[in-house]
């Protein structure tokens, strides 16, 4: 079940909300989302519950261990990582290291395995394992009731597609929120503004990005090329800040504050800002647990360079079990290297160029995540940077670009930081403060539900690029 589906939005979201409405106490509300969570995970993956459940019960149990064996905590919390991160493995990479292995020895005609993906294992792994590592690190106290952690994991707003909220963020909300009209309100406005987001940007351009990347490179013309790279990083922007707004709305119609997930990533001056506004749930776990113990940049410029390289290399397997993911992570490593080497005094000489470079390093990149085949991937980058050696085709780009796609991506342009930097300057940010819960928001925001839903209705495609990860 993903948020931009009707049963979603007509039965399960209005339902669940209604009956936390009636049941006022915390620990009942806390009964009834975990109960819903559940039906929420097992509605696409029935099997994988069990999974889900498993995780939950065994990280518990190892956060009881450690808190009450202090002096073996350090081999407790080994075991976890390994148990966790073993699971994520099976699961979600077997068959890439299988595969990669027959690549390497031909002969050896190792066979895969049938196992499917579950759906949101590296978020929720990853959410289990932040859990028991900071209570290793006495960041709070344990959790002793199975059911509020089991909460935590799955609630549903973030069970599959995060944020990656770690538990010391939540720790306190769990037993003690309060659930205001104000809140209510806001996480409403919020969530709309993700549908928005998600359904009417997102999806209609997801139409055409489909078409311009399945076609063969030789039908390919520089235009089209751009228009790829392009509509793909509007796409994936949308759809994931979309689907982040959302869960956020969510969390606040229940009385749960989470961190915020994008801050306008396309109008960075680095890669290094980049990521600093990209994802940053998975940044600040990568951050939190795998570059600081590493070393972070305490010891030298090359254990910080190795430190980055290696931060990277997993990021990029995280999001996927492919080479073109790990390649993807490597890429976005390398250039933050060389802005650590010094070119980031370059950037910061001009404003105009330093946010061209990290749009065009982005947009890039995003082409070598989206294809299955890398040298696809270069070819398409080759039309990119010679469009005159490449401007013919057999296929009319109108069959692949649609009127109602240039006018989402018109509007996903804009609204990818460029509105929003213009209504801060200071002669209008005043407008900016008097549209917040006006009445003229509360008429654009009925719209945008209205459209979005009437475009659900008709069969809009409607994919979500991270719900595989």
């Amino acid at each position: 079940m993903v948020f931009s589906s009707m049963v979603f939005l007509w039965i399960f979201l209005p339902v669940v909300f209604v009956g936390s409405m009636i049941v006022h106490k915390t620990q009942f509300q806390n009964i009834l989302l975990l109960a819903a969570s559940l039906i929420f995970y097992a509605w696409g993956e029935p099997r994988y519950i069990f999974l889900l459940l498993f995780s939950v019960f065994m990280n518990w149990i190892f956060g009881l261990l450690i808190d009450r064996f202090r002096s073996r905590a350090k081999l407790l919390l080994t075991v976890n990582i390994v148990i966790n991160l073993g699971l994520l493995g099976y699961y979600k990479y077997a068959n890439f290291f299988l595969n990669t292995l027959n690549h390497l020895f031909p002969r050896a005609g190792i066979p895969l395995t049938n196992i499917a993906l579950p759906i949101g294992i590296s978020f929720f792994t990853f959410q289990a394992m932040s859990y028991v590592i900071d209570l290793y690190r006495g960041k709070y106290k344990v959790q002793k009731n199975l059911l509020n952690l089991a909460l935590y994991v799955s609630f549903f707003p973030q069970l599959i597609a995060g944020p990656i909220v770690q538990y010391k963020d939540i720790d306190v909300q769990i037993t003690q929120r309060t659930v205001t009209r104000e809140k209510i309100a806001g996480g409403f406005r919020r969530f709309i503004y993700g549908l928005g987001k998600k359904v009417i940007i997102a999806n209609l351009i997801a139409i055409s990005v489909s078409k311009l990347f399945s076609l063969d490179a030789s039908h390919l013309t520089g235009g089209m090329a751009w228009c790829a790279a392009l509509f793909y990083s509007l796409q994936i922007y949308y759809d994931f800040s979309g689907y982040s707004d959302m869960a956020i709305g969510m969390g606040r119609m229940f009385g749960f504050e989470f961190l915020e997930n994008f801050n306008y990533p396309y109008i960075s001056a680095s890669i290094q800002e980049f990521w600093r506004r990209w994802h940053i749930s998975l940044s600040t776990w990568f951050k939190d647990y795998v570059y600081i113990p590493l070393g972070g940049n305490r010891k030298g410029k090359l254990r910080t360079y190795i430190n980055n390289f290696i931060v990277f290399f997993l990021t990029g397997l995280w999001h996927g079990a492919s080479w073109n993911f790990v390649g993807w992570g490597l890429y976005h490593g390398c250039f933050l290297i060389i802005e650590r080497m010094g070119f980031n005094k370059v950037l910061k000489k001009s404003k105009v160029l330093s946010r061209v470079y990290t749009l065009l390093v982005a947009m890039i990149g995003w082409v070598f995540f989206n294809v299955e085949d890398i040298r696809h991937g270069f070819a398409i980058v080759v039309r990119m940077f010679l469009p005159w050696n490449y401007t013919y085709s057999m296929v009319n780009i109108g069959t692949l670009i649609s009127v109602q796609t240039l006018l989402a991506v018109i509007f996903g342009v804009l609204g990818c930081g460029l509105l929003q930097s213009v209504f801060r300057l200071p002669a209008l940010k005043g407008l900016s403060d008097k549209w917040k819960n006006s009445l003229p928001e509360a008429v654009y925001l009925t719209l945008v539900l209205c459209y979005s839903i009437l475009l659900l209705a008709n069969n809009t495609y409607n994919p979500f690029i991270y719900f595989r990860f």
